[in-house]
């Protein structure tokens, strides 16, 4: 058996003719068109007071602002079609930039955030510039595949010395967050036995945020006041990513030794609290981010199989006609619906393109290239019928959420695969 191939008879046999005709019907130069057609209609170009600001919108019609981790993976993509817009949608963050480093999740270069925003937006006042919460940190990573060398850029160093400085909360180089909304994945599951009914996309969220805000989005100062903390697997995994790219020690020994459970052969989060006995507890609802550590170049190649054959590549919970599900298909939370009530619940069920990109790199890395080329196939199918919409439905591969939504132009990283992703780029 080669080193770089599951054994016989494994899931990944099963599934690489599948669908064969239909895959013919994508075709892949008008799928890269759309893409840039969709990113040029999204760029943003001006001034707020001395700063200039160039960046990619996420969708016109819901998302006008700069979101963090949006314009690091369209930043990506831009890298493709004009290096010069990858670093001008990378320089804006740091334009925004505190003078110790930190970059908010959400930039209002143009409008500020108006009064109903107001209720869910991490701001201690509707003038600020940026949200006072993170988003996972991923600049330097994507600086150093779209940009270049991110030792190079002294504020990308001091960016993620500030994050490692407030969210470090152990000393081991594992971060924390305060509010789901600081992973990215807002609504998923996964933390809803950690903030319960206040957790993103339930009524009591905003009070979360207002909680949060009269302590100033302090993680510290939450923490001590009682409130709930998350160690979460995805946003390290980014973070770790980054530090990667900045020549960095790798946490990727961390994160096994805290996050990975031996006998699921999956990752998960920690939770605490200092006024339960929820300490560093495990949280166990398996989502795609228990199989996110497969994007990082140094994980060990066993664990990296066990994700991939026991996990992803199983029909029953992650290897539906669209992969991957936010949720695992066996988990009682999976759903494709994406509201409750009147308020939105993003990553309860969905299939994501960057989500799917992540995991595709740990295939292309351990070598499953039938389903890597697999997976590219049935996400390229959906995007090529829905357009590029902000998730799609895991089964039908309906298109759902926004319109013309800007990241998920990374199926041009999966249609026109290049040699570095195997390495994750690094």
């Amino acid at each position: 058996m080669s080193a770089h191939q599951p054994p016989a008879g494994s899931a990944r046999g099963s599934v690489a003719s599948r669908d064969q005709a239909s895959v013919r019907e994508v075709d892949r130069q008008q799928l890269v068109s759309s893409c840039r057609s969709v990113l040029e209609r999204n760029w943003r170009e001006g001034t707020r007071g001395a700063r200039s600001f160039s960046y990619t919108a996420p969708s016109p019609g819901r998302y006008s602002w700069q979101w963090y981790w949006d314009s690091c993976f369209t930043a990506i993509v831009w890298r493709r079609f004009d290096r010069d817009r990858a670093r001008a949608e990378l320089s804006s963050l740091l334009a925004a930039a505190t003078p110790d480093g930190f970059i908010g999740h959400t930039i209002f270069w143009g409008e500020p955030v108006d009064r109903m925003r107001r209720l869910f937006y991490n701001v201690n006042s509707r003038s600020d510039f940026m949200t006072s919460t993170i988003q996972p940190p991923l600049l330097a990573w994507a600086w150093r595949i779209a940009v270049g060398d991110p030792r190079e850029v002294p504020a990308i160093g001091r960016h993620h010395d500030q994050v490692q400085r407030e969210r470090d909360l152990d000393g081991d180089g594992l971060i924390w967050i305060l509010q789901p909304d600081e992973s990215g994945l807002d609504a998923s599951p996964k933390f809803d036995s950690a903030w319960g009914w206040r957790a993103d996309g339930l009524p009591g969220f905003p009070l979360l945020v207002a909680r949060n805000r009269r302590l100033d989005f302090d993680i510290r100062r939450v923490e001590a006041a009682g409130g709930i903390v998350v160690c979460g697997t995805t946003t390290n995994v980014l973070h770790n990513l980054s530090r990667l790219a900045l020549g960095r020690p790798s946490i990727t020994p961390i994160l096994l030794e805290r996050l990975y459970h031996e006998r699921t052969g999956l990752f998960h989060q920690l939770v605490r609290s200092r006024r339960s006995s929820r300490r560093n507890q495990p949280h166990r609802v398996v989502t795609w981010s228990a199989l996110s550590p497969l994007a990082l170049p140094d994980l060990p190649e066993a664990i990296g199989r066990r994700l991939v054959e026991e996990h992803l590549l199983d029909p029953a919970k992650f290897w539906l006609p669209v992969p991957p599900p936010s949720v695992s298909a066996s988990e009682r939370s999976f759903s494709t619906r994406d509201r409750f009530l009147f308020l939105r619940r993003y990553w309860r069920g969905p299939t994501w393109i960057n989500a799917a990109w992540l995991l595709w790199l740990g295939l292309r890395r351990l070598g499953y290239n039938e389903p890597a080329d697999e997976l590219a196939r049935r996400v390229m199918r959906a995007v090529a019928a829905a357009g590029l919409r902000e998730y799609y439905d895991p089964i039908t591969g309906e298109g759902m959420g926004a319109r013309d939504f800007s990241w998920s132009s990374l199926i041009v990283e999966l249609a026109e695969p290049e040699p570095s992703a195997a390495n994750s780029h690094l």
